[in-house]
């Protein structure tokens, strides 16, 4: 009996019109990584487990596909941890490699191994597919692309400002306008977390925060406490998440709170250097706006960090999202090499330009010409025309089979090709071609010279 077609839940099939309304976004992000000075680099769909694992934390390390070994590997499974419900144990020993959760850990791995042929600072972009286990929904899916810029080998701040300014970019190339560019610095976030009483904690206390926008503040004190962060200091936190104003106003609070922090003050003085140069330089579309509740649960942050959100007349999560991360590649051996990178969420900005009506028009490159089908010598005929009009750029195709003339109108009708080039004696014999006008019925005869003129003015 045969099988329902159907695909894993979290993936998607594309149509042409929506592999053209992607191609807009790839081109759109590629010209101006390109323009920014990032080259491009690949790397494989998966990775050795132990290049992934342990590199995000708990909660990443869940969401990251393993692919099992096969042939005599499959013995080398540890049952004494299945026998002892030591399930991750079990699970680690029957997989050796997994599917990539991000580009970010593969590239801090390919600069390490080719850091002899690197030369520093390196800035390259990277645009391929990622897999995560995560619970699909609008917006969340199991196999998606990501489009990452990032630069190592510079403690620069102007980095930071320069993303700032891919970002600002981009949506002003896509029109999209309303977007935000929410940053924080994980610096500030080591303070709060020292100023409660969880600077032990602190990726506990991040990654908790991180969900703060998705469970509410209730749920993310209640994860809090049941991480062991003392309720005195949970009471602490919530006037501090609760400083509003402007970034400038904002600066200012932090900084009387931060007075005694040195990673504190550190933390607030990248933000303002940040601040400072793109209020002088300014944004075309993006507002830049200080969130310090933003956390990015991904353990590699050091200092700056950002998260995109969508127009607000959209319901949408973030949209793009990246930060400093000063030492991502000492767990490959090689120390001191500080990066920072942003990502765009190629699947999710699709979403929203299409659901603002932001692509453009007619972006699909459809048939311009079909040559109907009469007969073997009409269809060579025909053929050695539309050898002459594909060498000057025009998409010419033939129909392949000799039906009815309305079954191919029909055809052509569906396909929304706009002209038809219909062949019998007549025309061959004068060595002509009759051009139809779908849109109006018009027609007109015409050689090939002039044919081909018709769709090159």
């Amino acid at each position: 009996m045969a099988s329902k077609p159907r695909i894993s839940k979290g993936t998607r099939d594309f149509n042409s019109q929506q592999i053209a309304n992607r191609d807009y976004i790839f081109s759109t992000i590629k010209s101006n990584f390109k323009r920014f000075g990032f080259a491009p680099i690949e790397t494989p769909s998966f990775e050795l487990s132990e290049t992934l694992l342990g590199k995000y934390g708990d909660e990443g390390d869940r969401l990251i596909f393993k692919i099992l070994n096969s042939g005599e590997k499959v013995k080398k499974a540890d049952l004494s941890a299945l026998e002892n419900n030591q399930l991750a144990r079990f699970s680690n020993s029957l997989s050796e490699k997994a599917l990539r959760y991000d580009l970010t850990v593969p590239f801090a791995r390919y600069v390490v191994q080719y850091q002899n042929d690197i030369t520093f600072p390196f800035k390259r972009y990277q645009i391929q597919p990622v897999w995560r286990a995560d619970r699909p929904q609008k917006g969340r899916f199991q196999e998606f692309f990501q489009c990452d810029a990032d630069a190592v080998g510079s403690d620069s701040m102007w980095q930071e400002v320069e993303f700032i300014q891919l970002y600002d970019a981009v949506f002003s190339d896509l029109k999209l306008k309303g977007v935000t560019i929410k940053i924080n610095n994980r610096k500030i976030l080591a303070a709060i977390a020292e100023r409660i009483g969880a600077q032990d904690k602190l990726i506990d206390f991040t990654v908790a925060l991180d969900k703060l926008d998705k469970i509410g503040a209730e749920k993310v004190k209640e994860e809090m406490l049941s991480k062991g962060i003392l309720p005195d200091g949970i009471a602490l936190l919530t006037p501090l998440l609760k400083i509003s104003g402007d970034f400038k106003a904002q600066l200012k609070a932090l900084s009387s709170l931060f007075r005694t922090s040195q990673i504190g003050r550190e933390g607030l003085s990248e933000l303002e250097f940040i601040a400072d140069k793109i209020n002088k330089l300014g944004l075309k579309t993006a507002t830049l706006k200080l969130d310090i509740t933003l956390a990015r649960g991904l353990n590699y942050y050091t200092g700056a960090i950002f998260e995109v959100s969508a127009p607000d007349a959209v319901a949408m999560g973030s949209i793009g999202g990246g930060g400093r991360y000063d030492d991502l590649t000492s767990i490959f051996g090689l120390k001191g090499v500080s990066g920072v990178g942003i990502s765009f969420g190629l699947d999710r900005i699709a979403l929203v330009l299409e659901e603002l009506g932001l692509f453009p028009e007619n972006n699909t490159q459809t048939t311009q010409v079909l040559f109907t089908n009469f007969g073997p010598e009409e269809s060579l005929y025909c053929y050695k025309a539309i050898q002459s009009l594909r060498s000057n750029g025009i998409v010419a195709e033939l129909y392949p089979d000799a039906l009815k003339l309305k079954k191919q109108i029909t055809y052509a009708n569906k396909r929304n090709i706009p002209y038809i080039v219909l062949v019998g004696n007549q025309e061959m014999n004068s060595n002509t071609f009759t051009l139809k006008n779908m849109l109006d019925g018009s027609q007109k005869t015409l050689d090939l010279e002039a044919l081909i003129s018709q769709f090159n003015n």
